[in-house]
């Protein structure tokens, strides 16, 4: 008996340590590791200059230099704010455009933030969901539901990708938030304020539209998130977006004397608040799904996209424990596939939170790994794999947009809607 106590633990140490290593193997079996795509932006299309009057932040400029010198030129004459240089990624996607326009407020670059939002306003969506229609029916809003933004567009504006993926209600979130912080930071007022009549039907719309799917329960119907597939449950990566956005569209509605709207979007911010601490809080935590993993997408429940709240932040540091892998970076959730890779751009989110949050040590952490895992040519990877060295797009628009307001929070806090 008492032999049996001593090799008993070692017999269970040994099996479990054999099933973890078999198990890894068949990870790096299906899932093998990517490699970079390309190391940067060809150098002639680099050229463009950073204007003079450009606000760097102090904590390392010479990364969001780079950041800021990529984001302009995947911005070609003519085109939107292109997620990557490269083969697919040679897209606008409406959740990195406005990151893009954000982080182009940050710096007072309030002129090349106003031509992303020209061109969102020039493909945003023309026509209501069928989604969309029922729910407004149902809830009794007048409303003035565009429908719901495509996953992506081509760059010259004429018209979304037809690939399959199904159009995203959390793009309505994403450019309302943008649209009220650059709003918020801009020093001219009257500008600020004329910038946001010129874009008041895609704001509208974009707000009603979420008005108008949120159910008797305060919230939508599942849609795809930041993940980019079809999706049978809800999830965080949908509703954490609408309830930021739909508090931006209500501020920006009472700075431009429209209390209508302002009243309805705010009551429909209450809601849609209530039914996301119901179904994804508690004890749960806050997860992807309501019996689901943690997700990086719970950063954007708090700082600097909402005021902070003692268990949104203890979710937020639990999450970022549990999805730190041991190449340093995050990979996007609990429920995606183990294959040992980390994306930049939710490493970098939980940067920007623990930046908006005080936390400097975490921030400035995050802003070293994604500094020390750039590319030959400086440019910030979509991804650094397994083994430690940048795979994936490079530069990635949403990752270089991330960094960029990540700094700027560290010298001066985003304001929060």
């Amino acid at each position: 008996m008492g032999n049996a106590a001593k090799v008993y633990p070692w017999a269970v140490i040994g099996v479990l340590l054999s099933t973890l290593a078999a198990g890894t193997a068949v990870n790096i079996h299906n899932n093998p590791q990517p490699e970079l795509v390309a190391e940067g932006i060809p150098l002639e299309h680099r050229k463009a200059p950073l204007a003079t009057d450009l606000r760097l932040p102090s904590t390392r400029p010479g990364l969001v230099r780079q950041a800021l010198t990529d984001l302009k030129a995947l911005t070609p004459t003519g085109s939107g704010p292109l997620a990557g240089w490269d083969g697919p990624w040679r897209y606008v996607w409406p959740r990195d455009a406005s990151f893009t326009a954000a982080a182009w407020c940050a710096v007072g670059q309030y002129d090349e933030a106003a031509d992303v939002f020209a061109y969102l306003d020039k493909v945003r969506p023309q026509k209501a969901t069928a989604g969309g229609a029922a729910r407004e029916l149902a809830v009794g809003v007048q409303a003035q539901a565009g429908g719901r933004w495509e996953a992506r567009h081509h760059g010259d504006g004429s018209g979304p990708v037809t690939d399959g993926r199904q159009p995203q209600l959390d793009g309505s979130g994403w450019i309302l938030w943008a649209a009220w912080l650059c709003t918020t930071l801009h020093e001219d007022r009257p500008v600020a304020d004329a910038q946001v009549v010129r874009l008041w039907p895609m704001l509208q719309q974009s707000a009603d539209q979420i008005a108008v799917e949120l159910g008797s329960d305060g919230l939508p119907a599942p849609s795809p998130d930041y993940w980019e597939r079809n999706e049978s449950e809800l999830t965080l990566g949908t509703v954490a977006p609408l309830l930021t956005g739909l508090r931006a569209a209500s501020a920006l509605a009472e700075r431009t004397d429209h209390p209508e709207d302002a009243d309805r979007w705010s009551i429909a911010a209450d809601r849609l608040s209530r039914g996301i601490d119901r179904a994804f809080g508690g004890r749960r935590g806050y997860p992807r799904t309501k019996h689901g993993g943690a997700d990086a997408i719970v950063t954007v429940l708090g700082p600097p996209f909402a005021p902070a709240r003692a268990e949104v932040v203890e979710a937020i540091e639990r999450s970022h424990a549990l999805l730190t892998i041991p190449n340093g970076g995050v990979t996007p959730g609990q429920d995606w596939r183990p294959d040992g890779v980390a994306w930049t751009p939710q490493t970098a989110l939980f940067g920007l939170s623990a930046a908006s949050r005080g936390d400097r040590l975490t921030a400035e952490s995050v802003l070293a790994w994604l500094d020390t895992n750039r590319t030959r040519t400086g440019a910030i990877p979509e991804k650094v794999n397994r083994h430690g060295t940048p795979a994936g797009e490079a530069p990635l628009g949403w990752t270089s947009a991330l960094v960029v307001l990540t700094a700027t929070a560290l010298d001066h806090p985003l304001p929060i809607p």
